[in-house]
């Protein structure tokens, strides 16, 4: 409905449920006609701010507008995403801090984009800071101005790494080395054994540890399909009886208390989680042992050995740049190379989808060949005829269905997991 106020026409109407009240900034009637069929046009995509608050958070300037974001987002965010989107917003305030939100157009952020390349910071990082400017443009309905211009920058895809045996054992070898490294060890013991991720392990409380039935529950996770109960083998199941006596060790133990407690500065703390194993992780994945007197230490120009002074210059582990998140990568990889199904890897790993499972199972090359190989025959003088030709043997197929079949049906048997064991 068109209204007059004083010689400027206003519009009224509701979209979606939503009432839309304002100025069409016009004194002709034809116009306003024509302004109040765009604007309906446009609120029924979404594109118009329907309340005070929104077009409040246009007139703020930016600093304030991400404020204000990050603080309607919070109550659904971890402390640590919340932690890192103010990081995130730092960096876009020096630019765009002052600025108003409604003052921003595409150039600006394009702008910003050439600088922070221009400044060496990763397509990944640079995209990080533009989901903030989006999010802001977003609550003040004005993102859809800056939609067909400003596109996220090409990440290249790191679906992580798979290790070779010799260096899963390595990696367990040196984390076992150095009280300092315990926390890693069995953390990467678990992750080998479970598939866990660090933030799952981290958040698992002893009240989660079934040591009856062998099993754990994750009830804090990157997803909702993260959430899932998963039985212990022998390795997962000695790696947490290991934890069990160590808090034992510590006093009375209760269930609010973490498998994995907080340590800080030599004070700890068993009803706060391990923030993080990060340091003694990288320590220990770029340790490297000297070729001449056999000490294991930190890389360095000359060994630190007394009597020594090897040159290590060249010296680099084979486990440099080695994630603690790729040992799930690695758990995972395993699990299909044993032709574990589909279903039970998601069911153990936590994975939404069949595609994700491919972006994580990435097969290593011997397991590839192998099952290639099974696709030659074999046999010299191998021609059409063999493919054309009906068999002689009149109960040749099923033979074969004979020979894929064990007691429980089609598929052969198979564990979960390598070293899988029933509960005792």
């Amino acid at each position: 409905m068109l209204q007059k106020r004083g010689k400027t026409w206003h519009c009224d109407f509701v979209a979606d449920g939503v009432r839309y009240r304002q100025s069409l900034k016009t004194t002709d009637w034809r116009v306003a006609q024509r302004r109040e069929s765009d604007l309906k046009k446009e609120a029924d995509a979404g594109k118009v701010a329907a309340d005070s608050k929104r077009k409040s958070l246009v007139r703020l300037a930016f600093k304030d507008a991400a404020a204000r974001f990050i603080a309607d987002r919070a109550p659904n965010w971890a402390p640590l995403t919340i932690r890192t989107e103010r990081e995130r917003a730092r960096a876009v305030n020096l630019v765009f801090g002052s600025r108003t939100v409604s003052s921003l157009t595409p150039d600006d952020v394009l702008d910003y984009i050439r600088q922070r390349k221009t400044a060496g910071k990763s397509n990944a990082t640079v995209n990080r800071e533009l989901d903030v400017i989006r999010g802001v443009l977003k609550k003040a309905k004005r993102w859809h101005r800056f939609a067909d211009e400003v596109k996220p920058l090409k990440v290249s895809e790191n679906i992580g790494r798979a290790l070779q045996h010799d260096e899963k054992l390595r990696l367990l070898r040196i984390a076992t080395s150095r009280p300092g490294w315990q926390s890693a060890y069995y953390a990467s013991v678990l992750a080998f054994n479970t598939t866990c991720r660090g933030c799952e392990l981290k958040g698992l409380q002893w009240r989660d540890v079934d040591l009856i039935n062998r099993a754990i529950t994750i009830r804090r996770s990157k997803t909702e399909a993260g959430l899932r109960v998963i039985p212990l083998n022998a390795d997962a199941f000695a790696a947490i009886t290991a934890l069990y006596r160590r808090a034992q060790q510590l006093g009375p133990l209760e269930p609010s208390h973490y498998v994995f407690f907080s340590c800080e500065r030599g004070a700890i703390d068993p009803t706060r989680p391990q923030k993080s194993w990060r340091t003694a992780w990288r320590s220990l994945t770029r340790a490297v042992r000297c070729t001449k007197c056999g000490l294991l230490q930190d890389p360095a120009a000359s060994c630190s050995a007394k009597n020594c002074g090897e040159d290590l210059s060249k010296l680099k582990s084979p486990l440099a740049g080695l994630r603690f998140h790729d040992v799930r990568h690695h758990a995972i990889t395993e699990l299909a190379e044993s032709q574990t199904s589909d279903q039970t890897i998601m069911s153990i790993a936590g994975h939404v989808s069949t595609k994700m499972l491919e972006h994580y199972s990435h097969i290593r090359l011997a397991a590839k060949r192998t099952a290639l190989d099974g696709l030659s025959m074999g046999r010299a003088g191998y021609d059409t005829n063999h493919v054309t030709k009906r068999p002689e043997a009149a109960d040749a197929d099923s033979q074969v269905i004979e020979n894929m079949v064990e007691l429980v049906g089609i598929e052969p048997t198979t564990s979960s997991l390598r070293t899988m064991r029933s509960p005792s």
